[in-house]
């Protein structure tokens, strides 16, 4: 139960990166979502974001900060409809490689699209780890 689903989530997560490139492939990101796919970006508390649009605008602002991306999954189950990862997930920021653990719940629907994404994990460490790194990341726009 759920393989097709799992294999969809894994091109995904592989689109992200494998460590070595500096940018995600954004179109096959892109590919797999819905386009009134939701993005809860963290959990508990963090913002969410409404259609395809919205979510790719995010990761090119994210990639201003953050550069060789790779999705780790530690383990993955699913059913028809959902897919759980475990995933250990590590990118660049500045000279630093920053990691941190996460679950991800990912929604599909009937042609395989991702029409919903929540991730869950610990968003004080994953910003200490970019303060420590924000000295080496060039300033785009000023502060944020």
């Amino acid at each position: 139960m759920g393989a097709t689903q799992e294999k969809l989530i894994g091109r995904f997560l592989e689109a992200w990166g494998d460590g070595l490139t500096e940018r995600p492939d954004t179109q096959a990101i892109g590919e797999a979502l819905s386009e009134d796919v939701t993005w809860q970006l963290w959990l508990p508390g963090g913002p969410t974001l409404r259609g395809k649009a919205a979510v790719l605008a995010d990761i090119e602002r994210q990639l201003q900060f953050a550069t060789h991306m790779r999705c780790s999954v530690i383990t993955m189950t699913s059913d028809d409809t959902t897919v759980v990862t475990e995933r250990l997930d590590t990118f660049r920021s500045g000279d630093r490689v920053i990691e941190h653990s996460l679950c991800a719940v990912f929604e599909l629907d009937d042609d395989g699209k991702i029409v919903a994404w929540r991730e869950y994990f610990d968003v004080a460490d994953l910003n200490r780890q970019l303060r420590e790194a924000k000295a080496t990341v060039p300033r785009v726009g000023g502060d944020r």
